[in-house]
């Protein structure tokens, strides 16, 4: 079945190809036909629209645990594939499955959204991502590490089943989202998930962002996030912090960041969230960055696990152009647990082309 729909998929993204050659010819409105970043079909009024894309990221990654290597791998890390649009003025929906390794078939998004009440509030329902944190709101392609913190690996919800209300209000972004918990043990799987964005401040040299989130989940599970992010030109700054609670049991972590996009770009932002660095010309775009963590996290990407721990990172992006990005990550840290002297590193090396 998942082989079946993925390669309906494909065949459908070849058959429109002979459109773009020769004459294109409709039964109603006037089409216009892109292919900038992806192949879109939409009608010259623009109630309907069809576009297709993906993206493909091929790493490879060495890692280490007290000296010992445990992983050196080329691999895909992700490959997906999507359709998106609008079906007439009031209704959208996105597609996108997984199409790598063994996950072949397996949907990334899957919703429904109704637009009918404008930009300031729309309901979308689906699989989708349930909105807490900036960084993991961010697209794997467009956050500046290769990968996420440790910390947001730990908190964020990620991708459920679920209806989100959100939208825009002026410089304030929100989302609302109740979902289905797959992580949740147990019959409670219910969650709750709220978050505010706003930018008080922004214009052709500083940007500021400031949010709030906040979720509960799986009965027993609460956390609270503080985002704080802002462009200065070329320079940026990132950090978030969350405190969480799960039973008797508490937990807290933070991760600092700072970047300089050598070639003077700036980092776009749109809807709550930072976008990937357009290169301003066909030489590219270079961006260099410094990541620190300190606290509970997730930090299996250098071999650690689920446990307390200082880490950091530093790298490199070259944007050779809107659609293809060359990044290397190098990432260190120690656990912080009592009694332990675990010491683990990452180095990670990606080519990213999205369409």
């Amino acid at each position: 079945m998942k082989l079946k729909l993925v390669s309906s998929v494909i065949a459908a993204t070849f058959a429109c190809a002979p459109v773009m050659a020769g004459e294109v010819t409709t039964d109603g409105a006037d089409i216009k036909i892109k292919t900038k970043g992806g192949l879109e079909i939409k009608t010259a009024d623009d109630k309907y629209s069809m576009k297709i894309g993906g993206r493909v990221q091929w790493d490879y990654n060495y890692a280490e645990l007290n000296g010992e290597a445990d992983e050196d791998d080329l691999n895909i890390r992700r490959a997906r594939i999507y359709a998106k649009g609008d079906v007439g003025e009031d209704w959208s929906y996105k597609a996108q499955f997984n199409i790598g390794n063994s996950n072949g078939g397996t949907p990334e998004d899957l919703y429904i959204t109704y637009n009918g009440w404008g930009k300031a509030a729309k309901v979308t329902v689906g699989k989708q991502r349930v909105v807490f944190g900036l960084e993991d709101f961010t697209s794997s392609n467009d956050i500046t590490a290769l990968e996420r913190s440790g910390i947001t690996e730990q908190y964020g919800v990620a991708r459920q089943d679920s209806i989100r209300l959100h939208g825009q209000v002026g410089m304030v972004n929100y989302s609302v989202s109740a979902y289905e918990d797959g992580a949740a043990a147990g019959d409670d799987d219910f969650g709750l998930s709220g978050r505010i964005a706003v930018v008080p401040v922004q214009d052709d040299d500083m940007l500021i962002h400031l949010g709030l989130g906040y979720t509960e989940r799986g009965g027993d599970r609460s956390a609270t996030g503080i985002e704080f992010a802002a462009n200065f030109g070329s320079f940026h700054v990132q950090s978030e912090f969350f405190d969480e609670d799960q039973g008797t049991e508490s937990r807290d972590g933070y991760y600092a960041q700072a970047g300089w996009i050598i070639t003077g770009e700036t980092r776009p932002y749109k809807d709550g969230k930072f976008k990937r660095v357009k290169p301003g010309s066909s030489d590219g775009a270079w961006e260099v960055f410094v990541r620190l963590e300190e606290g509970d996290g997730n930090h299996s990407d250098i071999e650690l696990g689920r446990v307390d721990a200082s880490a950091y990172t530093f790298g490199v992006n070259y944007y050779a152009n809107n659609n293809v990005r060359i990044g290397m990550n190098y990432s260190d840290g120690d656990s912080n647990e009592a009694g332990s002297t675990d010491s683990g590193e990452e180095f990670r090396l990606r080519l990213q082309l999205t369409f």
